[in-house]
């Protein structure tokens, strides 16, 4: 392989292939990225075997096509520390070469054809998704479920793919986030017979991978896996095993509970302060609604006590519900602190339910045991 490259691109394309590839692996190729070339074109390839990615390299002319296995750091490091607008790269046998104007690396390969292939996207069947709301639907749902958990469902998020919406929710059975957009179904895409229940390592990291500028985002989802495709790479990933909770049972449906709608900034600002006494295994504030004011009450033995009070539009009856702070706090991290969200609250012993202004996001919390 011999070709010629523009270092930024290259650079670029690089760094988003290397956030697939692991640290360590029991298969120690898999710590490395593939370059393929050919005449149409050059591709970085990472993977773990769970979740991978096929990043396209543009800005280059290929004097010969071929493959070379690419050391994460040390590649990485040449690329970042360069000054040259052009690096040419070689292969030979005995590994691969860098060179720069005034330059030259020579770095220990290993064999391209030992490294597994990562998954085209060849479908015709998928959904089409905005780039920025499929980030939105992994910052808004991932945060929600359990990666530790025996329930292995609960280690992702579900995508319910409708002809014309995704539905994207992700729990942990303590809380419950759940997020929908528009979607357009291309050629009749319902995905595989099972769940659509997407890793959520592997969601974190093509979120760091994709761009709200990246415009289109197609998702195709097979019975034992997910592509994902944007203009600039496509992704794969394992889908998890199990079936997910009946999660719609879990938004309560009653007419007589309290809505309180409160501004996100101030909301969030006076859960910080009343958390000041709290420590690690602090799990709950106490939140009062009564006349026109929600107060915030901790304490713990240890350091001592808070009370934060923040104006309501409320005059009901007094209502006292205990909730894991850390909970509501990663609901309204992602959210703006210029908008509202919508308290839907019966009594202390039943689910609390967070709607954002936008209508489309909604977040459950159980309460927990006042006598903790």
């Amino acid at each position: 392989m011999k070709i010629v490259c523009d270092r930024e691109k290259l650079l670029s394309a690089f760094q988003t292939a290397a956030l697939f590839a692991p640290a360590r692996s029991p298969k120690e190729i898999l710590t490395n990225v593939k370059l393929d070339v050919d005449q149409g074109g050059a591709t970085f390839s990472a993977t773990d075997m769970e979740v991978g990615v096929r990043v396209n390299l543009e800005g280059l002319d290929v004097d010969a096509p071929g493959s070379a296995i690419l050391p994460v750091g040390h590649f990485g490091a040449i690329l970042r520390e360069s000054t040259d607008d052009k690096l040419r790269i070689d292969t030979t046998s005995k590994g691969t070469v860098v060179r720069g104007e005034r330059s030259e690396f020579k770095l220990q390969s290993g064999d391209p054809d030992e490294f597994p292939t990562v998954a085209k996207f060849e479908d015709t069947k998928y959904h089409v998704i905005s780039a920025r709301l499929f980030r939105e639907f992994i910052a808004r749902t991932e945060f929600a479920t359990e990666m530790e958990s025996s329930r292995y469902a609960l280690g992702g998020v579900l995508f319910e793919l409708e002809p014309n919406k995704i539905i994207a929710v992700g729990t942990d059975g303590r809380r419950l986030a759940k997020m929908e957009g528009p979607a357009e179904a291309v050629g009749g895409h319902k995905g595989g017979d099972s769940m659509t229940i997407i890793r959520t390592q592997s969601l974190r990291q093509i979120y760091r991978a994709i761009s709200d500028n990246d415009g289109e985002v197609h998702l195709a989802s097979h019975n034992n896996d997910v592509l994902i495709r944007t203009p600039r790479a496509a992704f794969y990933s394992r889908l998890v095993e199990g079936r997910f909770p009946r999660w719609r049972d879990v938004f309560p449906q009653r007419r007589d509970a309290a809505k309180i709608d409160i501004n996100v900034g101030s909301f969030q600002s006076a859960l910080r302060q009343a958390a000041v006494v709290l420590n690690q295994e602090s799990r709950g504030i106490d939140f009062t609604f009564e006349d026109g004011t929600l107060t915030l009450t901790a304490a713990t033995a240890e350091t001592g006590q808070s009370r934060v009070d923040l104006p309501i539009a409320y005059d009901g009856a007094k209502i006292i519900v205990a909730l894991d702070h850390r909970f509501v706090l990663d609901f309204l991290k992602v959210l703006s602190p210029d908008q509202n969200v919508t308290i839907d609250i019966e009594s202390g012993e039943t689910a609390t339910v967070f709607n954002a202004s936008d209508g489309a996001y909604g977040y459950v919390v159980m309460p927990l045991s006042r006598d903790r």
